[in-house]
Parts: C-alpha cells; sequence; structure tokens
C-alpha cells in the first residue's frame, strides 16, 4: 500500500494506481509533452483571465499582460520593448 499524501488525499486509492500506472507507462516523450501541454493549459488560462480584466485589449497585449505575470519588469523590457508599469499591468 502506498503512503498517503495531501495532494491525493482527496483520491480513490484504486483511482490513485490506475492513475500512478498510467504515468509508469508512458515513455520519457509523452511525458515531456503532457507537462507542455498542461503549461500551455495554464497560460492559455491566465490568458483568458488577462482578457477578463481588459475587455477590448489584443492579442499582442494579451500575451504581453500575461507574460508579465512570470516575468520581471527589466526582462519584459530586454524582450519585448514592452513596461508592463506603463501599461497599468
Amino acid at each position: 500500500m502506498m503512503p498517503r499524501s495531501d495532494w491525493y488525499s482527496d483520491t480513490d486509492p484504486q483511482a490513485l494506481e490506475v492513475f500512478l500506472e498510467c504515468q509508469r507507462r508512458m515513455s520519457a516523450s509523452e511525458k515531456v509533452q503532457a507537462i507542455f501541454s498542461l503549461t500551455r493549459m495554464v497560460f492559455d488560462t491566465a490568458q483568458a483571465e488577462m482578457r477578463r480584466r481588459h475587455p477590448g485589449i489584443d492579442e499582442r497585449e494579451a500575451f504581453l499582460r500575461t507574460a508579465a505575470l512570470h516575468l520581471d519588469r527589466e526582462t519584459m523590457m530586454r524582450v519585448y520593448g514592452w513596461d508592463p508599469e506603463s501599461a497599468g499591468a
């Protein structure tokens, strides 16, 4: 029997075992692809929230405002030429 942990304490033990077995059977490339997919989903969700908070912004500004959640101001200005402080991000 597996030790219990808080992150899956609400999961049925049989369901958890099925999930873990699926994870074990995945190849390394499938695991990396799953991580990329989850990362994209999180970014897309954050971007949708930016659009909700700032109706009418275009695609570039939605991207920049979302990126500014994860990057510091200096990086945003150096890489994207965009200052989150002046944009009211």
